[in-house]
């Protein structure tokens, strides 16, 4: 690994760290605001992954035409003013819709110039070192943001905004590279679509592209599950204590991606299916518990399962992107993947609490969700290993 990498994995340390604060923050305010119900909080985190969906045509290309450092920093820019709208009391669904605006810009370049940094072989190692320092991020952010946010919002906030700012820095410290690709012209949406269908002639990108997504929205609704979830099963009674059971999941996915190098090199991406099913029968697990001290051990399985079953398919989508149409354009079309199928998630959520769904019938569901949809992404996997990265044509 080399000092890119690491100038990287700070910057993304320091944003990861924000996100995952401001939403505990954010939901502290929505605690504190009598007059919004509990579907508020799953249309909150859909107002964030909105941006993603709509944005998915353009950031791409934005990642590919300019060198990426520079889109880290306007993507960090753009966080630190929706942070600051939530510290003036704008409306929470916009000023949390803003640090969307500034995710969704900052997502291909953060994943686009691992390429560009590093070489095929250390790839993986490359994405397990982000991944595993991004989820140290996440549970820091959530437990510090939390327990912050119940003292005092505002500070929360301010920690926050200086988190975004400190990532800006980060971010231009990052060597400045180049893009092999050449920057499309004419429609972008067009072109969206044409990379779209490029993209996915061969099952492996099928796979990668579907099964990040179905990690993604799980992982998603299962934390906002946590907010029914945990009063109504385990009698927790604060953001601080629902932030912490999700550090457990996040803590799970840094043990994953540590020891997935070993486990699914990039060749052998079919094994990690297998971690895909564990994940979702765990989740099945958690919906029968009603102890604290085993909840944790269970989201702890479900996370290490999620990273196993994340990392290789990570790295597989940027590989195989960044020999066809661009690292930056397949992590667009990644996000425009993952976030619909996040946004979709929490939008059936939100309308199966608007009906009244109990807490447990609802973890039931998503796990067994898990478990159908692998079985039907992973149907036309090939059964033996294939030359890598596979033939662009065909599958």
């Amino acid at each position: 690994m080399n000092r890119g990498i690491y100038t990287l994995m700070v910057a993304q340390f320091l944003t990861a760290f924000a996100d995952n604060a401001i939403l505990f923050a954010a939901f502290a305010m929505l605690s504190e605001m009598a007059s919004v119900g509990e579907w508020y909080k799953p249309a909150l985190q859909g107002a964030f992954l909105l941006a993603f969906v709509v944005l998915a045509p353009w950031v791409g290309r934005f990642a590919d035409r300019h060198a990426k450092r520079s889109v880290l920093t306007i993507g960090n820019a753009i966080k630190a003013l929706g942070a600051l709208l939530l510290m003036l009391n704008l409306e929470p669904l916009l000023a949390y819709a803003v640090v969307g605006i500034g995710a969704a810009v900052y997502g291909p370049a953060k994943y686009g110039i691992l390429p560009e940094l590093t070489g095929h072989k250390k790839l993986v190692k490359a994405n397990a070192l982000i991944e595993g320092s991004t989820i140290i991020a996440i549970v820091l952010g959530a437990v510090i943001g939390a327990n912050i946010a119940d003292q005092s919002i505002s500070y929360a906030l301010l920690l926050i905004v200086t988190a975004y700012l400190l990532s800006l820095v980060g971010s231009l410290l990052v060597p400045k590279t180049t893009s092999k690709t050449q920057p499309p012209t004419g429609s972008a949406i067009r072109h969206f679509g044409t990379m779209m269908a490029r993209f996915f002639t061969t099952s492996h990108a099928r796979f990668s592209m579907l099964g990040a997504s179905i990690f993604w929205a799980a992982a998603v609704v299962l934390r906002v599950m946590m907010v029914a979830w945990a009063p109504a099963v385990l009698l927790t009674s604060s953001t601080a204590e629902i932030a912490n059971l999700t550090v457990f999941i996040a803590i799970g996915i840094a043990l994953g991606a540590f020891i997935v190098p070993w486990l699914v090199p990039i060749e052998r991406l079919r094994r990690a299916r297998v971690a895909a099913y564990v994940m979702g029968a765990l989740i099945v697990v958690l919906a029968t518990v009603n102890d604290p001290t085993l909840a944790k051990i269970v989201l702890l399985l479900i996370g290490m399962s999620g990273g196993i079953f994340v990392v290789p398919i990570n790295a597989a989508l940027q590989e195989l992107g960044h020999r066809s149409i661009g690292a930056g354009g397949a992590v667009a079309i990644q996000n425009f993947f993952e976030n619909l199928a996040m946004l979709a998630g929490t939008g059936l959520y939100t309308l199966a609490l608007g009906g009244g769904i109990d807490p447990v019938v609802a973890v039931y569901s998503l796990g067994a969700l898990v478990i159908i949809a692998t079985t039907i992404i992973a149907w036309h996997l090939p059964k033996v290993a294939e030359s890598w990265p596979p033939a662009t044509s065909g599958s």
